[in-house]
């Protein structure tokens, strides 16, 4: 039987989508989204035309020996349809602002942890019992203390920023590693930035992709999840250190120094070995990849698209979830409710999303978390490439795309289509302009 023989790609062809068959350029000024690398040269029309000849070209046949990230051209999508929601229910404006339910919440859920710690040093660190509570009631609970520092980052809990950073270094000992102030400033860029490759650290970078694109490198990312957002921001954006991330090592290593003092490495470990697995395959951990991970590969978004097909498409790279898992995780689940309005407390996105929910119901989203990791790492079609990045801002969308799923581009800012000035994204230096203004 003779060998079979794929055609060859040729060198300069640009990677396409994974799930999409080659598609002819147009002219059109429409946005167009592509898993080409905008720095790679584009195909013409002949060449396009031949290689569609030799291979299939069916979203079931078409397997792209170099996948890539999918390149957007457009802007990130919650900006333009903040505006659209806000125009169309403007009472959506009193929804946003502190809720007083996260302080007690995160005093309560740190003190249960600090309390296991206690109870448990008697324990081996490896010991049965000791892996069993980290694992099912530490896990959890350090899962919920992130996702009380991420709402504590919006400024969602206290009134005053500065207090909302001191609740924030007080919940992170829960923790055990002092990290709450330079994730504010990677989460925020994340939020202004979404998907700008060399900004938003929440991206894979190329070399992950490369080398976990398998079943065993994925499976060790998903355990390993909270190494990789711990060290992949210091190869890609470092921050500047202040005086707040200065407060955070010594409040956090300071306070653990003088349990260690008291008490011993045993508490200490438990606190890390719970951090563990709050990131690693644990369902409520599941949210890290549901969230913006392409779990349906690269949508094909052709230039004839309109409609819901269009929504779907501009809107792919965020992924909310309703299940009842949100109730331990701050409702970290309505992830595009919160990245459109980053200042509605977690308390009040279930009740965003009824207002608003002719922009919300359209868009796909996550019937089950724990499901997201298992097809993550057992599906060939999905993994580290199924994120969405952009060069740049990207080509600006104008509102209206989330109505009637027409498309229009606006490269030049309109007065009604200018940042909003959010809570959720405010600074020390934007409070203390606030109060010298007033």
């Amino acid at each position: 039987m003779d060998p079979v023989v794929f055609p060859e790609v040729p060198p300069h062809a640009t990677p396409l989508s994974r799930h999409a068959p080659p598609s002819l350029p147009s002219s059109s000024p429409s946005p167009v989204l592509s898993s080409a690398d905008p720095s790679d040269r584009e195909l013409d029309v002949s060449e396009e035309t031949s290689s569609s000849s030799q291979t299939p070209a069916t979203e079931e046949s078409f397997i792209d020996p170099y996948p890539d990230f999918l390149w957007m051209t457009t802007e990130e999508p919650h900006r333009s349809r903040r505006i659209a929601i806000l125009k169309a229910h403007p009472e959506v404006r009193k929804l946003m602002g502190p809720t007083p339910v996260t302080l007690p919440l995160v005093f309560a859920v740190l003190g249960l942890q600090l309390s296991l710690s206690l109870y448990l040093k008697s324990h081996h660190t490896l010991s049965l019992p000791v892996l069993l509570t980290a694992y099912v009631i530490g896990g959890t609970a350090n899962q919920n203390i992130f996702l009380a520092i991420h709402e504590i980052t919006h400024n969602l809990a206290l009134k005053s920023i500065r207090a909302n950073k001191c609740l924030a270094i007080i919940a992170n000992i829960s923790i055990g590693i002092p990290y709450a102030m330079a994730f504010k400033g990677y989460h925020i860029e994340h939020h202004k930035f979404l998907g700008e490759d060399g900004i938003d650290t929440d991206l894979p970078s190329r070399l992950e992709a490369l080398v976990l694109n398998n079943v065993a490198g994925k499976t060790f990312f998903a355990t390993f999840q909270l190494l990789f957002y711990a060290i992949r921001p210091g190869f890609i954006r470092a921050q500047t250190f202040t005086r707040w991330h200065f407060y955070n090592l010594v409040g956090v290593i300071g306070f653990h120094l003088l349990w260690y003092h008291f008490f011993g490495i045993r508490p200490w470990l438990y606190l890390v070995l719970s951090s563990f697995f709050a990131g690693s395959l644990h369902p409520c951990a599941a949210h890290f990849i549901a969230e913006h991970y392409l779990m349906e590969g690269h949508l094909p978004v052709g230039e004839n698209l309109q409609g819901n097909d269009l929504i779907k498409g501009l809107s792919q790279e965020t992924t909310s979830y309703y299940g009842w898992l949100n109730i331990l995780c701050y409702n970290v689940g309505y992830h595009n409710e919160h990245h459109d309005f980053p200042s509605v407390p977690w308390t009040r996105l279930p009740e965003l999303h009824r207002i608003a929910h002719e922009f919300y119901d359209p868009l796909p989203s996550h019937a089950s978390w724990p499901y997201v990791t298992w097809k993550f790492i057992t599906d060939p079609s999905v993994g580290m490439w199924c994120r969405a990045k952009r060069e740049d801002k990207g080509d600006r969308l104008h509102e209206s795309v989330w109505v009637n799923g027409s498309r229009r581009v606006s490269r030049k800012s309109e007065d009604d289509m200018e940042e909003e000035d959010e809570r959720g994204y405010a600074s020390d230096r934007d409070e203390q302009t606030k109060k010298k203004k007033a």
